[in-house]
């Protein structure tokens, strides 16, 4: 595990953020701006914060090994940035954060259509004070259509987008029916795509002055990020089902029962295939013209695959991933996180990084995983204390007194 540390560039270092948005979909971006270098502000509600910092257990330990108020969850989406607590329901609260927004190239929100409009906060109002602003609003359903009012979690999209249809075991294998995701997909796949277009928007600005308004929608990513399953029913007609953990369009491309275990085949091309049965002593497999394509075995997979499956009870796990890498052929185990984290592959490329911090000593964290040669995307902060850098920012960004900024925190405003 690793102290991230670095004397080069940042690619996003000349950007500031002003990020109003909490959860995952919106941090999950600005984390990654982070990560680039930008100056994240992030600005929360006095006394109680983003949500998911009380979204546990877990959280992270002090030096005896105690929980502090620190949720793992919130830990996971917000490390280098800074924390600004202003009350926005409020009038001076308003103020300051328009003030701010003045000062930064990005903002960064996910409250309801027309929230943010109702305390002047809404693109329209701060372009009037920052022509240029990048201004990126994250929704469940966007900023128009029938649906645009309603609250949008990444539970009710992963099953209203479709994600939940093709997740699952099959319907007539025990266990079968509809499954969420394991993690909150469509929020992290929208805040991967906010990111794109934050930085696509920021290039337009620094070409030719303009800012602009970012629509994103959790509900559109998951349509979008169905790809080849999307595809699918639009050049077909058909709805695709659930195949569990086989593929609808491979085979084999799936998991396999070993003697002590499970295993991921995933057999792209008919030489791989040929070398997979081969490997398994099975050579009539190969031969068997029912099974010589791709797309005669889709066809006769309900044949092929039992076979597979008994051919791969003969051995073990360890003794599967050793012969067939020996050949070629794509494989690997099944693993849980413990088994993640002490893979010498994660170790070797360093995922697993641990920080200082104010509460807890040392956290640790995952690493972003972009890594660029000249401008290496580096944590810098840890995730920061609730209203831990109010003070400073005020002080800095905006040229407040310490006299302003207890006469602010004085009357909750901060």
């Amino acid at each position: 595990m690793t102290q991230e540390t670095s004397t080069a560039p940042k690619a996003l270092g000349h950007i500031r953020v002003l990020d109003l948005s909490r959860v995952l979909a919106g941090p999950w971006c600005s984390q990654n701006l982070a990560d680039l270098g930008a100056d994240v502000i992030k600005i929360e509600r006095p006394g109680a914060g983003d949500d998911t910092r009380a979204w546990g257990p877990p959280y992270a330990k002090d030096a005896q090994g105690k929980d502090t108020t620190e949720a793992a969850y919130y830990l996971s989406a917000n490390r280098g940035k800074r924390s600004v607590t202003v009350d926005i329901a409020s009038s001076e609260g308003q103020a300051l954060v328009r003030e701010l927004a003045k000062e930064a190239d990005v903002v960064l929100e996910n409250y309801k259509v027309g929230q943010l409009k109702r305390y002047g906060l809404d693109y329209d109002s701060l372009k009037a004070v920052k022509p240029d602003i990048v201004y990126c609003s994250v929704t469940g359903f966007g900023q128009d259509g029938p649906y645009a009012h309603r609250a949008g979690y990444d539970f009710l999209i992963q099953g209203m987008g479709g994600l939940m249809s093709i997740t699952g075991e099959r319907d007539d294998l025990p266990g079968g029916g509809p499954q969420k995701a394991g993690v909150a997909i469509t929020d992290l796949m929208t805040g991967m795509y906010a990111t794109v277009a934050v930085l696509a928007a920021l290039m337009h600005r620094d070409r030719t002055g303009e800012g602009q308004h970012i629509d994103m929608a959790l509900l559109d990513t998951q349509v979008a990020m169905l790809a080849n399953m999307g595809s699918n029913y639009l050049n077909s007609g058909k709805p695709p089902k659930r195949w569990g953990n086989a593929h609808a369009n491979i085979v084999p491309y799936q998991t396999f029962a070993c003697a002590d275990g499970h295993i991921i085949v995933a057999t792209g091309n008919d030489s791989q295939y040929q070398k997979f049965v081969e490997a398994g002593k099975r050579p009539d497999l190969g031969a068997d013209p029912r099974f010589a394509t791709n797309p005669l075995r889709v066809q006769h997979r309900d044949v092929l695959v039992p076979l597979l499956a008994e051919m791969v009870r003969e051995r073990s796990r360890d003794e599967w991933i050793a012969l067939l890498e020996e050949v070629g052929v794509p494989c690997g185990p099944i693993n849980d996180l413990a088994d993640v984290f002490d893979n010498p592959q994660v170790k070797a490329r360093g995922v697993a990084i641990e920080m200082d911090h104010p509460a807890a000593g040392k956290v640790k964290l995952v690493r972003s995983p972009m890594k660029l040669s000249a401008t290496p995307a580096m944590a810098g902060l840890p995730p920061p204390m609730l209203g831990q850098h109010t003070d400073e920012v005020l002080r800095d960004v905006l040229g407040r007194s310490d006299a302003e900024i207890a006469a602010l925190r004085g009357k909750g405003v901060v």
